[in-house]
């Protein structure tokens, strides 16, 4: 994209860091903490990214694959989060250049690659997501990628806008699960997600999360993640299936969507009032 020459640049100490926000995400992910992660499929609005960060969650994933979100409301929506120091990781509708770039520029920190297959899914991803030399990702340092300015060193940017963003596998298929260690150990994977219900499907066990053979091959799965220094994560089942993925290893979790939790809402709180004498 041509840089444009009449967006002035900011100057001064007041200057914030575009940047920032995604490098302290991996180093979260390098520490001990287990972070907890909201998910929004319908309703991108503001009052989401305060509810989800009022909560205590650490970062939002963007469900993009199966939901149709309509461009200027989601890129509010990441600028939103942004501004309220809230990560999103976004699923990619697929693996297609303009695709990934239209998540990055919107100021996502991490692109999750569905039915991530193979060695050669992650390298493809990767090389459309980071700039020459590493990729090919094309310039464009003036959307929600930088907070709508300029940078001040365009070298210097560049180096950390590619340490910032985040590249995250999701295998969900038989065929990802059997290929796994050569994903795992494709250079330039951040986290590993196991997407269970899908991954239940293929394994012949449609929404049975704790199926001996699903547990097994998750922990496969995690205990590769582990060998190789891999943050694991996945959605569990309930609390106490995640209370197990945690003793073993498991640094993420994508939890919950907005949706569930307005359905979960509502019918407690019906149920509550007809359980009221005469109601």
């Amino acid at each position: 994209m041509a840089k444009s020459t009449g967006t002035a640049k900011r100057s001064g100490p007041s200057r914030s860091d575009p940047t920032a926000l995604g490098r302290g995400f991996k180093k979260r992910l390098q520490s001990k903490d287990v972070l907890l992660g909201g998910i929004v499929m319908e309703y991108v609005r503001p009052s989401i990214v305060k509810i989800y960060r009022n909560a205590g969650f650490d970062f939002i994933y963007a469900e993009v694959e199966h939901t149709l979100f309509l461009g200027p409301q989601f890129t509010d929506f990441v600028l939103s989060a942004r501004d309220n120091g809230m990560p999103v990781i976004a699923k990619t509708a697929q693996l297609e250049r303009a695709e990934v770039a239209r998540l990055l520029e919107a100021g996502v920190v991490g692109v999750q690659l569905p039915r991530t297959e193979t060695r050669q899914d992650v390298l493809t991803l990767l090389d459309y997501m980071k700039f020459p030399p590493k990729g090919t990702r094309a310039g464009a340092p003036c959307f929600g990628n930088t907070d709508y300015a300029m940078p001040a060193d365009d070298r210097a940017w560049l180096k950390k806008a590619d340490a910032s963003t985040i590249l995250v596998v999701h295998i969900e298929t038989r065929r990802g699960f059997e290929n796994a260690e050569q994903i795992i150990t494709t250079p330039g994977v951040d986290m590993v997600y196991l997407g269970p219900y899908d991954f239940s499907i293929s394994m012949g066990h449609p929404g049975q999360y704790d199926h001996p053979q699903m547990k097994q091959a998750m922990m496969k799965v995690l205990m590769l993640c582990r060998k190789h220094g891999v943050p694991f994560g996945t959605t569990a089942s309930n609390r106490k299936a995640a209370a197990g993925l945690v003793k073993r290893g498991c640094r993420f979790f994508e939890i919950v969507d907005e949706m569930t939790l307005i359905g979960q809402g509502a019918t407690d709180t019906v149920e509550g009032y007809r359980s009221i004498p005469g109601v």
